[in-house]
């Protein structure tokens, strides 16, 4: 009797993220494995699904502009409860800390069907930031059923929080499966990108989007960013710039004029992957590029007031930049400048695994369910 597994996910991250996993139990005999979309990010996540070859078995759809959280959260718990009662699996896979994560887990509650919370763990310790990610793996720890944590330290979190010890397993991250599967020495983008001098400047990867850095905090982030390029001819930055308009506002009227940026559209993962692969530097608010470019040998400045992933940090592989723009300025301008100090971060260990988190992850569900196979 096989053992039905359905995955559930809705954002770019999320997908990235899900992907090997998913491709991985698609192959696997004695499991079922069925998967749903709610598409909270749609255009972005299509993608991924194509980079992959993912074709879901449901799509919700959801997204539309404008939409409140409130909105998403309801639309996900309403179009979930009807697939998993359709379905009945044996567990739901949801990934991080995204809306459909919390809405999923809290639908698959609602129906009896057991959790399994891919990314468990990661802590900020401050439920506004970041927001609403925070309080969404917050809940879904209490809904889960497994905790696959990348980590050590996201394992101890849960400990911290009376989880039960025979529920936590440290299998890595996912994000390294994937990054596996992509780069490519002699990949070309087919946009402007192909024209940047990567063997002779050193290029700096932008990414900024939290909805807590949206205004003086951004702000700030782009003026270091601009003078680090003025003030270093042999430093260029290249920004996929995010859909949202008001981040589009600042960035366009930070970066006028600034010959050494470059604003581009937003890439597909592919593309993103091997920009970080051939980058010099990743600047970034993002969560999940903390553990991908590192295991590129890219050192990662964060680019907020606290991160829920320290190992980047202890290990040596980020550093915490903060929102201050001396402080962007001060260790960024560190790294273009210093080889020894940019040597010790790109050399450093990543903490995230080595690879193989998606086949760890099946076997814990196998054993869980008593499937030794």
């Amino acid at each position: 009797m096989s053992i039905k597994i359905l995955s559930v996910f809705g954002t770019r991250p999320e997908a990235i993220k899900m992907a090997p996993l998913v491709k991985q139990l698609e192959k696997e005999e004695g499991i079922e494995s069925v998967v749903c979309v709610t598409a909270q990010h749609r255009e972005m996540l299509d993608q991924v699904l194509k980079v992959f070859d993912i074709k879901p078995d449901y799509d919700m759809d959801i997204m539309k502009a404008g939409q409140s959280l409130s909105q998403v959260t309801n639309r996900v718990l309403e179009g979930m409860g009807t697939i998993l009662e359709k379905e009945r699996p044996d567990m739901l896979l949801v990934h991080g800390d995204t809306t459909t994560t919390f809405s999923g887990a809290l639908s698959a509650f609602y129906h009896g069907v057991k959790v399994g919370h891919v990314e468990a763990g990661l802590r900020s310790d401050d439920k506004f930031s970041p927001y609403p990610e925070e309080m969404n793996r917050l809940l879904t720890t209490r809904l889960a059923d497994l905790y696959f944590c990348p980590t050590e330290i996201n394992a101890q979190n849960l400990r911290n929080e009376k989880l039960e010890e025979h529920k936590i397993y440290i299998t890595g991250n996912t994000a390294l499966d994937a990054l596996k599967s992509v780069i490519d020495k002699d990949y070309k983008f087919g946009n402007e990108l192909d024209d940047i001098d990567f063997e002779n400047k050193k290029i700096v990867v932008v990414t900024a989007h939290r909805s807590e850095n949206i205004g003086e905090p951004m702000r700030n982030i782009f003026s270091a960013i601009k003078q680090l390029t003025e003030e270093n001819e042999d430093v260029e930055a290249i920004y996929p710039i995010h859909l949202n308009p008001k981040v589009r506002e600042i960035a366009n009227e930070i970066f006028e004029g600034a010959e050494r940026v470059h604003l581009i559209e937003p890439l597909d993962y592919e593309s993103f992957a091997n920009l970080m692969a051939r980058s010099y530097l990743v600047m970034t608010d993002s969560g999940g590029l903390q553990e991908e470019a590192p295991s590129l040998g890219t050192p990662v400045l964060v680019l907020r007031k606290e991160t829920e992933r320290p190992e980047a940090i202890e290990a040596g592989t980020a550093k915490l930049a903060g929102i201050e723009r001396e402080r962007v300025y001060q260790l960024a301008t560190e790294l273009v400048r210093d080889k020894d100090k940019y040597a010790q971060m790109a050399n450093a260990v990543n903490p995230y695994g080595i690879g193989d988190s998606s086949e760890r992850i099946i076997q814990v569900i196998r054993d869980y369910f008593g499937d030794k196979k």
